[in-house]
């Protein structure tokens, strides 16, 4: 299956979009060497968030993201299969830039990629922020992320270890959103910004909207919180990480016991 579905009874829904590393051998021998390195992963990411909270929703793809762009908006990609920047739906370039295929997929093989991974992804997204909402009148969805510290490709400076995107507002209550941003403000040994560093993708987009009971929170962690460092191998620091889910947990918690005024 494209896609894995913990089903849990809360009003809590955790989706972790780019963590997979999951790409068929066929495939993977058509990247070069730049794409096969995978450095775009949100690497361990899902290792960070394992049983930081119980009875939660989880929906996590099981495919690389440079098999489809699960954050972008398909009304925009063009008859081509690009975005509003020609951006195709399955990457051709890395977030530095740089070409990842030796021979990439034609516009065909896109909207096949767009049915086998876009569509079930999104399709099971919904069905549990529906049966989630139908259960306790509203859903809260929490979209977690890790980057780089630095993308001068992407974004200027150096990245918080905590990035709350709520697209300036829009997907998610503001109460809520500033408890959340007061947790990790609070934490003295992090940097942490709040709809500044990125403001939160189509996901977010797509599925947050407060006056319909869904509440949409992405959060996008620097990998240096919790890797041993920022490059191949990728390698998880149990002693960072540790910390880290320290945070982690009461942000979960909090999310998972909240109740709309």
């Amino acid at each position: 299956m494209p896609v894995d579905v913990t089903m849990g009874s809360s009003p809590l829904i955790i989706t972790i979009p780019h963590a997979s590393t999951q790409i068929a051998h066929s495939i993977m021998q058509r990247l070069n060497d730049i794409g096969r390195a995978l450095t775009d992963t949100h690497w361990h990411i899902d290792r960070l968030h394992h049983d930081l909270v119980e009875d939660v929703t989880v929906v996590k793809p099981n495919f690389h993201r440079y098999l489809c762009d699960l954050d972008c908006n398909p009304s925009a990609w063009d008859d081509k299969g690009r975005g509003p920047n020609l951006t195709p739906s399955a990457p051709i370039l890395n977030q530095d830039g740089q070409a990842i295929w030796r021979y990439a997929p034609d516009k065909l093989e896109m909207a096949s990629w767009r049915s086998a991974f876009y569509a079930p992804y999104h399709a099971a997204l919904a069905t549990q922020i529906a049966r989630v909402r139908s259960k306790h009148g509203f859903a809260v969805l929490y979209d977690c992320r890790a980057t780089r510290s630095e993308i001068p490709n992407l974004f200027d400076g150096v990245a918080p270890n905590f990035s709350i995107g709520t697209y300036m507002g829009a997907t998610c209550d503001h109460k809520l959103a500033a408890c959340i941003a007061g947790i990790c403000l609070n934490e003295n040994n992090y940097t942490s910004d709040i709809n500044k560093h990125l403001k939160g993708g189509w996901i977010v987009r797509r599925y947050g909207c407060p006056k319909r009971g869904v509440h949409a929170l992405q959060m996008e962690l620097s990998l240096s919180t919790y890797l041993q460092a920022e490059r191949d191998p990728w390698l998880y620091d149990p002693v960072k990480a540790q910390v880290a889910r320290i945070v982690l947990a009461k942000i979960l918690n909090r999310l998972k016991s909240w109740i709309p005024d």
